[in-house]
């Protein structure tokens, strides 16, 4: 039997107008607004959020139960619009900064759940400090403390807030002053927020628009990274930005 021509599968078209919708929202969606919106039975609707769910093509928060896009998803969209060109255009750069560093050298990207490690080179003594690749870091690693400084949207709010959840009044005024000299250094550093006596230092990578497209990290003991701008690896790091921004539009 002939197959017939346009032929569909009516679930998968529900099943991405969710998705779409979602998509299409500066905001997470409640599910009596996505009901609402989509008209779909409530009983099916949960069929197919806990079906997309599952595969992280959608991400529910576990604190209020509002729907946003998943991981999954976001890697699907940064190989569609060629996002992974970061990965292929940074690499060269990595190289440099790892066998001038000799130490963990990091890039990461961002996600709805916060920075993540998307491409890595170990130590010169191959020791492996800074997690693997997929690993999503904390506010108060360097590298979260770059995407804090510099993301500034619903998504990027929601996850600063949580994670400065456990923080106190004291705490959170003093973190948020250090984002302020990040923003006008261009560098972040951290002390113990990947393993004991590991520390990290990052440095932004930015488009034309002055847009975060990724942070470069350097993971290791903290006798052997920089904790100040005035450090010579600091001063080579921060050249980097620049050169690795460069390649993306970025200005000097």
């Amino acid at each position: 039997m002939a197959e017939k021509k346009n032929a569909q599968v009516q679930s998968l078209l529900v099943g991405f107008s969710i998705v779409e919708l979602i998509a299409e929202r500066d905001t997470p969606m409640k599910f009596n607004d996505i009901h609402n919106e989509t008209k779909i039975t409530k009983s099916n609707l949960y069929k197919y959020l806990n079906t997309l769910t599952s595969l992280g093509i959608l991400h529910r928060d576990p604190d209020n139960g509002m729907y946003t896009l998943g991981s999954t998803l976001v890697q699907y969209g940064m190989a569609a619009v060629n996002k992974e060109d970061v990965v292929n255009r940074a690499s060269s750069f990595l190289q440099e900064i790892n066998l001038k560093s000799k130490e963990t050298t990091l890039l990461a990207v961002w996600t709805h759940t916060g920075p993540m490690i998307v491409k890595m080179i170990h130590s010169s003594l191959g020791l492996n400090l800074g997690g693997q690749v997929g690993t999503i870091l904390p506010i108060n690693s360097a590298a979260g403390k770059l995407f804090a400084a510099f993301m500034n949207d619903p998504i990027a709010n929601t996850w600063k807030e949580k994670e400065q959840s456990d923080m106190n009044v004291e705490q959170k005024e003093s973190f948020n002053k250090e984002l302020e000299i990040i923003k006008q250094k261009k560098i972040a550093f951290a002390k113990e927020a990947l393993a004991p006596s590991v520390a990290s230092t990052a440095v932004p990578i930015f488009n034309y628009n002055e847009e975060l497209l990724g942070g470069v990290i350097v993971v290791g003991f903290e006798k052997s990274i920089p904790q100040s701008t005035e450090e010579e690896l600091s001063q080579y790091l921060l050249k980097k930005s620049q050169e690795i921004s460069l390649a993306f539009g970025g200005k000097m």
